[in-house]
């Protein structure tokens, strides 16, 4: 007897038309000039063209439109690897490729391409400036010394707890640091649930909201509410553990579409303030910043 209509779709084909949602959903996200190609006249597509794609990652035209028309045909680790580069891929983005494609990364914990070299000079170049570089998920991809010190010691906690919600919802050190909690709860909760009304499908956006559920009643309530809050910046108010209240204007500078990553900075808006940080940074370079 033959059933239509309702049989169950087989995993490695689900897995096939997912790889090649999440393929096509990254390639268009991003600029040419972001990786560094001419935009030409006559753009239609958005963001990078399949070719421009497979030029990137040094992989034929004609495999790589397979791969996203999930045709049933092997990807090795290695063209993973390369297709993660190529697209700028975060290290949530990238652990999801992998798996996906059912493949083992040969290069886990690598870190995220949109993060250059050139971008974490400046960010070193920045100091005593607290300033990171943070995805559109709110997890920070990269920091300096005295953004590191500045909430809590984000260098001694597990990558994927480097995220702005986990730490006001969940993290006490932050917590207490932020000395305007109760109104930065909701704004944050607000910013991340308009962000992810591009994302509603993709597991890691999905992932963070359900661990925050499950950690956080607080998050819970707020998040029920269904309210959201556009991107910008403001004045914050950050009572740091080392150094006392510290005052400054915090700002977000897009690095490509609004989808992708940023340069979050703090810059002190007071002279108490611009010494307090030098004093940080200095505590840090002497080891006696640990929290």
């Amino acid at each position: 007897m033959t059933t239509t209509g309702t049989a169950a779709v087989p995993a490695p084909t689900t897995r096939r038309h997912e790889l090649a949602a999440f393929l096509r959903s990254r390639r268009e996200r991003i600029t040419p000039e972001q990786v560094g190609l001419p935009r030409g006249r006559r753009r239609r597509t958005p963001g990078l063209r399949r070719e421009e794609v497979a030029h990137l990652s040094a992989v034929g035209v004609t495999w790589y439109t397979w791969v996203e028309q999930a045709r049933d045909i092997q990807v090795s680790p290695q063209v993973l690897d390369a297709l993660a580069d190529a697209l700028l891929l975060d290290p949530t983005e990238r652990s999801h490729l992998f798996a996906l494609a059912g493949r083992p990364d040969p290069r886990p914990g690598a870190p995220s391409p949109a993060v250059t070299p050139a971008l974490r000079q400046m960010l070193d170049q920045l100091e005593p400036l607290p300033a990171a570089v943070q995805n559109s998920r709110f997890d920070f991809l990269a920091h300096n010394r005295t953004f590191g010190r500045l909430f809590c010691d984000l260098d001694a906690l597990p990558r994927e707890d480097r995220n702005s919600l986990w730490l006001a919802f969940t993290n006490d050190d932050f917590r207490a640091a932020a000395t305007d909690l109760p109104d930065l709860l909701p704004i944050l909760a607000g910013k991340l649930r308009a962000a992810m009304a591009e994302h509603l499908a993709e597991p890691a956006w999905k992932a963070l909201v359900q661990r925050l559920e499950k950690a956080s009643p607080e998050f819970r309530v707020i998040w029920a509410r269904h309210d959201v809050v556009a991107p910008g910046g403001r004045t914050k108010v950050i009572h740091n553990a080392h150094v006392g209240v510290l005052r400054f204007e915090h700002t977000n500078l897009w690095l490509g579409p609004t989808s992708g990553p940023c340069l979050v900075t703090y810059v002190p808006v007071d002279e108490k303030s611009r010494a307090g940080v030098e004093r940080l940074l200095a505590l840090v370079i002497d080891g006696a910043a640990s929290v």
